[in-house]
């Protein structure tokens, strides 16, 4: 088919940029280079976002609302082959063009070995395989590869081209995974012109096997052989644009085709704590350190960590609202730094006993209260009541102390010794008879010596009963503070 005349081309070339027309909704020609969403997230083309309203202008990179911004729209991991017309009818420009798409395309891609993988067939009446899937793994030396490729400027043998890259592109020899890797196989076709070979049957065992096909139409291409080579559903495998010069804007389109939404990003997860994205637009929820995933796969519930018996608590385990714990120890214990061990407490030492009087430890950890002599423990185990006031050794008597009830008490004396009026201390008797009876009562001067030496006996008895009263309260003393 001869080509438009080169002014002619010039005169149309706006309207050839104009989107189609908003009366319709239709693409101007059967095939118009259109993308339709597919359900949610299925295979490469699939998205969740609602479908433009009919007649709405198609959007290009860089136009607001285009493709997704990074973070929310990551593309799947894909075993991508180009598929490349550069017969004689395209144009050295023409195929600058494509190459610039094919660049595009990449640029939107995540390039790595666990993500999308590309590679190129180029053909006209023969096919040569550019680069395998396994050639490179970063965009940086991918585009320049696309960069170098030539024309081969002859024929438009597009089955063949197919065939190759079903026999030679897509096997795990060349850098395809495994099947169980569950990878999707994709090819785009770009061609302007009618195959010269039949595609029908190897485009059908393309599909079979398990490749994804789009057919991208360019100028002259013939529709009906681009509805043939297409995956199912046409509309949405199917692309054309009138001239190479627009084939840029199809790079937008494929990048929302190959957009997996992360729904985390998105916040539509519903996750109660924590949403995973899994890729290619799938998630999962988990939930914060204590908590449990329902049934549901979307809300939490907090661990009884105490009755998992994992606590590692040596004594008490105690829940806590927010799914966490901390431990405890029994009365007459502290929590060690490990906050999980106790150790016992010395009550006694620490002075937190209560005892009134007597604090005396049991074991460890436990104790018990006594009363000084004389005392007596009352009910709440903790205080003491006088019981005998004759063992408190206040009661000031010089011989004997004898108790009369819990809080009265009267004084005695030795044998051979008188109460003396202050009904505290005492005086000898025997010794005083001794002496009277021994010393002569005549004269004054006998009188004054037995009243000398009377006096003489008293003070001497005075100082020995000291003594010895020192003595006897020195150990009642003794006894009650042991």
């Amino acid at each position: 088919m001869p080509r438009p005349f080169p002014g002619l081309l010039l005169l149309l070339w706006p309207l050839l940029l104009l989107p189609p027309p908003a009366a319709s909704g239709l693409p101007a020609r059967p095939g118009f280079w259109r993308l339709v969403p597919r359900g949610p997230l299925g295979s490469p083309g699939r998205r969740s976002a609602p479908a433009a309203p009919s007649g709405a202008p198609t959007l290009g990179p860089g136009q607001p609302g285009g493709a997704r911004g990074a973070g929310v729209c990551k593309s799947r991991p894909l075993d991508l082959v180009f598929i490349i017309d550069s017969s004689r009818s395209v144009r050295p420009l023409e195929f600058t063009k494509v190459k610039t798409f094919v660049s595009q395309i990449i640029d939107t891609l995540d390039i790595g070995p666990a993500d999308t993988r590309v590679a190129v067939v180029n053909y006209a009446s023969t096919v040569k395989i550019e680069f395998h899937l396994n050639t490179h793994s970063d965009k940086q030396s991918l585009k320049q590869a696309v960069a170098r490729i030539t024309p081969l400027s002859t024929g438009t043998m597009s089955g063949l081209a197919i065939q190759t890259a079903m026999d030679e592109a897509f096997t795990v020899e060349a850098g395809a995974r495994v099947p169980s890797y569950n990878i999707p196989k994709v090819a785009i076709i770009v061609t302007d012109g009618r195959p010269q070979d039949q595609v029908n049957e190897v485009a059908a065992r393309a599909r079979a096997s398990g490749i994804e096909l789009y057919a991208v139409g360019v100028d002259r291409a013939d529709m009906e052989s681009l509805k043939v080579i297409a995956s199912e559903p046409l509309d949405e495998h199917v692309f054309y644009v009138e001239t190479y010069g627009v084939i840029e804007k199809l790079s937008s389109r494929f990048q929302e085709t190959f957009c997996a939404l992360d729904p985390c990003m998105l916040g539509t997860h519903q996750c109660q704590h924590v949403c995973v994205s899994d890729g290619e637009g799938k998630h999962h929820c988990e939930c914060s350190q204590g908590y449990s995933l329902n049934a549901d796969g979307k809300t939490c519930s907090a661990i009884d960590k105490c009755a998992l018996n994992t606590h590692g608590c040596e004594h008490i385990c105690v829940n806590e609202r927010t799914g966490s714990y901390h431990c405890e120890c029994y009365e007459g214990y502290t929590l060690n730094e490990d906050r999980k061990t106790c150790s016992a407490q010395d009550q006694c030492a620490f002075g937190t006993h209560g005892c009134q009087h007597i604090c005396v430890n049991d074991r460890p950890g436990s104790h018990h209260c006594e009363c000084y002599q004389g005392y007596t423990l009352n009910e709440d185990n903790k205080t003491c009541s006088v019981r005998n006031r004759c063992a408190l050794g206040t009661h000031g008597c010089q011989h004997l102390c004898v108790s009369d009830g819990a809080a009265s008490y009267h004084c005695e004396c030795y044998p051979g010794f008188t109460l003396n009026e202050d009904k505290k201390t005492c005086s000898a008797i025997e010794e005083a008879r001794r002496l009277i009876s021994t010393e002569t009562a005549c004269g004054c001067e006998a009188t004054l010596a037995f009243q000398d030496k009377v006096s003489s006996y008293l003070q001497r008895l005075n100082t020995k009963l000291d003594d010895i009263l020192e003595k006897l309260q020195a150990n009642e003393y003794g006894q009650i503070h042991r």
